[in-house]
């Protein structure tokens, strides 16, 4: 039973019995309920370790859209969730955490984004994948940091394009590419805060270490990187490059799967602008836990809902999103 007090707070408040295995219980419950959970790779590292499946939004979208699971939880943020159930009506998708949003989508309410396409009349409009069901609603394709250049780069070279809303990650595809894609004045506050000064800081006092930077980070960051890339481009880079080093500028959850993969290397978080802080962590994502998993799985709730006409709206840039990454 869902009551007041679990609305209010976004997620079940309810404590894990006393002497619960909460691992176990979570995967006789995923069995019992046919829920398979999925991860990105932000979250918490034993939230990466009980999931089914773990990955960056466009492998999360492509696992989504195949899964054969009746309920779907998704450990991230909001949009994500809204991403399933735009691929998948017919299942149940849950967040842990409905507070677990995104600064990125954020930064781009659907009103004055569609202002501002309406105000560039006969341009294609590009999304972030890191945006609201409604924004969505408003795309002609979806993106994610994976493909977003393969995407642009198949569509014609005078087209006229809006793309929103992370300009670093704009920009950087406009340096590439040499367009002039009019851009959507948006960021991720993870991304936005890594300090040029104290990476290059960092990499004085580890010379040999390469570094790896998402493509959200601001161009003089972009600009010092050996690899520049999407998380999921970023593990593999690591996993098949000799260096035994990595200076990381990317939200710090990511260095969970490297170390795995590669537990002989090491992988420094790239600091922020924030002397006191080590490392840069998107405080969103660190709101889905074991206990909000396990009473998710356990009430299935929080549900995620998408109206039908902005669902339909949706699905379409998803889809063709989906189709130009095959």
């Amino acid at each position: 039973m869902v009551d007041n007090k679990w609305k209010e707070a976004g997620y079940v408040t309810e404590p894990v019995p006393a002497g619960t295995d909460i691992k176990a219980e979570i995967r006789r419950m995923c069995k019992e309920k046919n829920a398979v959970i999925m991860a990105h790779y932000y979250t918490d590292g034993a939230i990466q370790d009980i999931a089914d499946f773990v990955g960056d939004s466009l492998a999360l979208a492509q696992q989504a859209a195949k899964t054969d699971a009746d309920i779907i939880v998704m450990c991230g943020v909001h949009f994500m969730g809204e991403t399933n159930k735009i691929l998948c009506p017919d299942k149940k998708v849950l967040v842990p955490d409905l507070n677990a949003t995104c600064s990125l989508a954020e930064s781009c309410p659907a009103k004055e984004f569609g202002e501002f396409v309406k105000a560039h009349p006969e341009h294609t409009v590009i999304s972030y994948v890191n945006t609201t069901a409604a924004v969505k609603a408003l795309t002609d394709v979806v993106v994610t940091s994976g493909n977003a250049m393969q995407i642009v780069n198949a569509l014609p070279k005078d087209e006229k394009i809006v793309f929103g809303p992370d300009r670093n990650l704009g920009n950087y595809i406009n340096s590439i590419t040499g367009r002039q894609m009019v851009l959507w004045d948006g960021a991720c506050h993870v991304h936005e805060k890594f300090s040029l000064e104290r990476i290059l800081e960092l990499k004085a006092a580890h010379p040999d270490a390469k570094i790896l930077v998402h493509p959200e980070c601001k161009g003089p960051v972009v600009k010092v990187a050996d690899k520049v890339g999407s998380t999921a481009a970023l593990l593999k880079f690591s996993q098949e490059d000799d260096a035994k080093e990595y200076i990381v500028a990317t939200e710090s959850g990511i260095l969970h799967k490297m170390q795995q993969a590669c537990p002989e290397k090491t992988f420094l978080p790239a600091p922020p602008d924030d002397s006191t802080c080590a490392c840069n962590e998107c405080n969103y994502m660190k709101l889905i836990t074991m206990e909000k998993l396990y009473n998710c799985l356990r009430y299935e709730w929080p549900e995620i809902e998408v109206d039908k006409e902005t669902a339909d709206k949706a699905v379409k840039c998803i889809n063709r999103m989906l189709e130009m990454s095959k």
